[in-house]
């Protein structure tokens, strides 16, 4: 995902939900519990990592061992557990180390957040113990790093073909493709996405068709580092996940990039994996959860986001601009979905009345620089959901050139009476600042040539007319018409059209 990728605007959970969530993922759950735990006699080494004799004494703790181990398997395991447990409760503030030299710890500071500070300090917590499963899911396996261990002992890490910055690099842009493709404004989508898809999405060239067997390899490759990592991120809450079929592996016949062939690499390939689960195109759905499905939890999205925000990318969140003006919410809302702008538009509105509102919107709407039709048409939008409260606003406007068009139209629409008819240079205006704006919103759908056509349909000698409309987006609605039409002597007469407009407004 690059700096310029368009985010969509998610809906996010309530504070309190997702704080309630974070407080229930085992990650954090067992930092704490081992930051209770520890006391006087708690040691720890130079780098602050529990010593070694303590690890059972924490797993136990953690319930870990014995007859309710659970995911930790055996005593081994138990004590990977502990030991990445209490890295987190460290940094996460949770436990602190009062002297390296004699290895003592006490209760961290921010241990008491998590019982009686607010949901954002939770959730501050919470986003600090992702840190730390992240910085962990980036580290290559422990079994690679032992055989990559030198006579000295020491790990030869020009042997593991490792280098951080890049893993760190490659997962963030894996969650920034998951958020693209999970993330939208009514929230976390039902389905998960093929792990084939996503680790498509990071390999296959976009304008690649057939994936060679070189990128398969690839994908194949990228596949196995990420359910390795995805099984570490969902104990933090990050995702859900099911995990690659282990059969799958253990069957020298079966290749994971198997879902990829065909029409499933373009689906890879071009990250349009959607999340309905049915995944890679051609593949049938039973046999591609096996190779792995996630999704990013309400939780997973939040912190995402939160990381989206710390990197300076811009990540829209329906509600932010509740509380700002009338042409923050124009022109923020311009690239939303329609769902997510009507629900942005809602939140906005019922903090203000209504005739208050309506004449804030139209005052908002007005200007002759790029983004006003597609302005105008969001704040036509949001006159429609306001009630009859705000007619006097829309009387007032109905000699404004830029204006006088939407208010007649709201006005007819409510079955207002001494409703002005408006001239025809009205009529061709809004006509021309209505297609400039779906324009700018949808480029050249198959609405906007429906739209085209029943223009050029309706009226007669239309194009030697709206040629000469005195609005800065002529020129380009014109051209656009004459791209758009399919009827080849039409779409002649709108390019003449457009080149006379051009014409007139360079003169």
């Amino acid at each position: 995902m690059s700096d310029s990728s368009p985010l969509p605007p998610v809906r996010l959970y309530s504070e309190a939900e997702l704080a309630r969530d974070a407080l229930a993922t085992p990650v954090l759950a067992r930092a704490a519990r081992l930051a209770r735990w520890a006391g006087p006699d708690t040691r720890v080494d130079a780098g602050g990592d529990l010593v070694e004799e303590q690890l059972p004494a924490a797993a136990e703790v953690l319930g870990l061992v014995g007859a309710n181990a659970g995911e930790a398997g055996d005593d081994g395991d138990a004590v990977v557990f502990a030991s990445e447990a209490w890295r987190v409760a460290v940094d996460t503030g949770l436990v602190t180390v009062v002297d390296e030299d004699e290895g003592t710890v006490t209760t961290g500071p921010d241990l008491a957040l998590l019982t009686s500070g607010s949901p954002q300090d939770v959730l501050g917590v919470w986003l600090g113990a992702l840190e730390t499963v992240l910085a962990d899911a980036s580290v290559p396996d422990l079994d690679d790093l032992v055989g990559a261990m030198d006579e000295g002992g020491e790990v030869d890490f020009s042997q593991l073909d490792w280098d951080p910055e890049d893993e760190a690099e490659f997962l963030d842009g894996v969650l920034g493709n998951l958020y693209l493709l999970t993330a939208g404004e009514d929230g976390p989508r039902e389905g998960p996405v093929p792990l084939p898809a996503l680790a498509a999405s990071m390999i296959v060239p976009d304008d690649m068709g057939e994936p060679t067997n070189d990128v398969l390899e690839q994908v194949s490759d990228a596949m196995m580092r990420l359910d390795d990592q995805f099984r570490l991120l969902e104990p933090v809450g990050l995702v859900e996940y099911q995990p690659v079929d282990e059969a799958l592996m253990a069957d020298p016949e079966e290749d994971p990039a198997q879902p990829l062939t065909g029409a499933g690499a373009t689906a890879g390939a071009s990250g349009s994996a959607s999340g309905s689960g049915s995944g890679s195109a051609g593949v049938d759905e039973t046999d591609v959860t096996r190779y792995g499905m996630v999704r990013l939890t309400p939780l997973g999205v939040y912190g995402v986001r939160a990381r989206l925000l710390e990197a300076g990318f811009a990540a829209p969140a329906v509600g932010e601009l509740a509380d700002k003006g009338a042409d923050a919410l124009l022109d923020g809302t311009a690239t939303f979905p329609q769902g997510a702008a009507r629900a942005e538009t809602e939140q906005w509105l019922a903090r203000r009345e209504p005739l208050a509102a309506a004449r804030e919107l139209l005052a908002a709407a007005r200007g002759a620089d790029a983004g006003a039709p597609l302005r105008r048409l969001r704040c036509q939008q949001a006159l429609s959901l306001v009630g009859t409260e705000a007619e006097p606003a829309l009387r007032e406007v109905l000699d404004d050139a830029e204006l006088g068009g939407l208010a007649r139209v709201w006005l007819a629409e409510r079955g207002a009476t001494d409703v002005p008819a408006p001239p025809e240079s009205m009529i061709f205006w809004l006509t021309i600042d209505t297609v400039a704006a779906q324009l700018a919103a949808e480029g050249n759908s198959a609405e906007l040539q429906s739209l085209v056509e029943g223009l050029a349909a309706q009226h007669s000698g239309f194009f030697s007319t709206a040629w000469r409309v005195d609005h800065p987006a002529t020129p380009d609605v014109l051209e656009a018409m004459g791209r758009l039409h399919p009827d080849k002597r039409v779409a002649k007469e709108a390019r003449k059209a457009a080149f006379k407009a051009r014409s007139q407004q360079g003169s």
